[in-house]
């Protein structure tokens, strides 16, 4: 694991996605999971840092999308945590509905051409849901949840205003450079726009996203100048 702030991490070598790791007094929080191979990898890694599977005491995620909640069904079995969710992500997380798609006739394009056929994931049930507002504060002394909306109905940003850190998913992405989400995947590109607004308005220190390494220098400016180009109001 790679520390991104002290009582904070980033697990190394996952496939897909990003996968973070929170420290606190009664054991371990984990955001997103990857795709299924990867929760090996994450238990693996766990190990190697001297704690346990059963030191994980809630897996909160971001939205329920394939590469953030593969490998979720595995580490839920593996640690017995607690799983959190938007209350929109709830279904799709529990395997009761598809995954949530854009219209093809909003697209374009190869986008129009990438948009996947139904999917419906293999179910974890869901222990907790969340909304607007609500703080975990059992992570951290307190997390807040966000409704960020956009690339999935339900996606949330989890957000520390004490240590200005922000868990975004994927309302940003960081692939060689900064960039919005794969639009054949965003139900709603226009909404996620005014997430990235909200986002940019956090004036966060640190951001850490679902795709792409955290970034810790300069990080409010780079996303105001980022959500100036590509952003709608919030």
């Amino acid at each position: 694991m790679q520390s991104i702030i002290p009582g904070v991490y980033t697990f190394t070598g996952m496939l897909v996605g990003r996968v973070y790791c929170i420290e606190d007094a009664d054991g371990l929080t984990i955001i997103d999971t990857s795709v299924p191979p990867s929760a090996k990898g994450i238990l693996n890694q766990l190990i190697a840092a001297g704690r346990q599977p059963t030191d994980v005491k809630r897996i909160l995620i971001t939205h329920a999308h394939p590469d953030h909640i593969g490998g979720l069904p595995a580490l839920k079995a593996a640690t017995g945590a607690q799983v959190i969710t938007h209350e929109l992500e709830k279904p799709v997380t529990q395997g009761e509905t598809t995954v949530p798609t854009p219209p093809k006739e909003s697209l374009s394009g190869i986008a129009r051409l990438m948009v996947p056929p139904p999917t419906l994931p293999k179910g974890t049930p869901v222990d907790r849901t969340v909304v607007e507002g609500d703080v975990l504060t059992e992570v951290m002394g307190g997390l807040h949840v966000l409704h960020t909306p956009g690339h999935a109905p339900g996606h949330v940003t989890f957000w520390h205003p004490q240590k200005r850190i922000a868990f975004i998913g994927d309302v940003i992405m960081r692939l060689a450079g900064f960039r919005l989400p794969i639009a054949a995947f965003t139900v709603d590109m226009a909404e996620n726009r005014r997430s990235i607004a909200r986002v940019a308005s956090l004036d966060a220190n640190v951001v850490c996203f679902g795709h792409g390494q955290p970034l810790t220098q300069n990080t409010a400016a780079t996303i105001r100048a980022f959500a100036a180009k590509h952003s709608s109001p919030a």
